[in-house]
């Protein structure tokens, strides 16, 4: 089994991904991750001998054909919107950065 997952490691893979965690957050997550790390332990220990990889989930499930369809009518739909969310034709949205 791989050594306990410490503190000092989440605050290393914190610094690397550039978050800044309280001491409570470390705690919470140092033992959320041993408790996956453990799930994961245990899974790996299941005997698989026999049992044929999967290279897609749902392999043999019957799939439909894809088929163009028309869009929908953008005079139809704008109507619909609200006349502030409106702007030369297309839907104003508000900015996301």
């Amino acid at each position: 089994m791989p050594s306990k997952l410490t503190r000092a490691d989440v605050q290393r893979v914190a610094a690397l991904a550039r978050l800044d965690l309280t001491d409570a957050e470390v705690d919470l997550f140092t033992s959320q991750l041993e408790q996956f790390l453990g799930y994961a332990s245990e899974i790996q220990r299941i005997d698989t001998t026999g049992v044929t990889p999967t290279t897609f989930a749902a392999e043999g499930t019957a799939w439909r054909d894809d088929e163009p369809v028309p869009s929908l009518d953008r005079d139809t739909v704008l109507e619909q919107a609200p006349d502030a969310a409106r702007a030369a034709g297309l839907f104003k949205v508000p900015k996301v950065l």
